[in-house]
């Protein structure tokens, strides 16, 4: 198994001084994909939903506190945009190209989220069985990103890599990570 260690930085010209960050790990087998976002620092500064009674498929996650995951086969248009929330809730996209074609993937009845919360550090994890949407020998374009939101600043954007503009998580020059 391949395996990375990242960090997110926010949008800066969107983003204040925040005293949290934004660490991982993620991990490719030939047919599992693994990854683990840390958000470590105070939590109580953040809007972070609580466990979901039932987790299941949900649509707009992007719109609270949420981790997100993007996959890209390589030198192809098309991706996948996955949305983790920390209530356990989640979504996956299909995209035939650049914010085309979006679809909901069918392949995933279920994502099976591991979400951990301590004061200072909160955790989810995610082991996804890739062979679903793409070959064990494909190789994948990867941007990792999250919007998280603070009680005193609203939504703030997070990714590996911010080349536009504005924050736009689809752009596929911030797909910097292959596995």
């Amino acid at each position: 198994m391949n395996g990375q260690d990242f960090s997110l930085r926010p949008f800066s010209p969107l983003s204040p001084h925040l005293d949290f960050r934004i660490t991982g790990h993620i991990a490719r087998r030939a047919d599992i994909l693994a990854i683990r976002y840390d958000l470590h620092g105070p939590r109580a500064k953040l809007v972070i939903p609580g466990p979901a009674e039932l987790p299941s498929r949900k649509h707009g996650l992007w719109e609270e506190t949420c981790f997100e995951l993007f996959l890209g086969v390589k030198d192809s248009p098309r991706y996948w945009e996955l949305n983790l929330s920390p209530a356990g809730s989640w979504n996956v996209y299909h995209f035939a190209g650049y914010r085309q074609g979006m679809t909901e993937e069918t392949a995933f009845p279920s994502l099976p989220l591991s979400v951990r919360r301590r004061p200072e550090l909160l955790r989810v994890a995610l082991e996804l069985e890739i062979e679903r949407i793409v070959g064990a020998d494909q190789p994948l374009a990867v941007a990792l990103a999250a919007v998280i939101k603070s009680r005193d600043h609203g939504l703030t954007y997070w990714a590996l890599t911010h080349p536009g503009p504005r924050p736009d998580f689809h752009r596929r020059d911030s797909f910097l990570m292959e596995l």
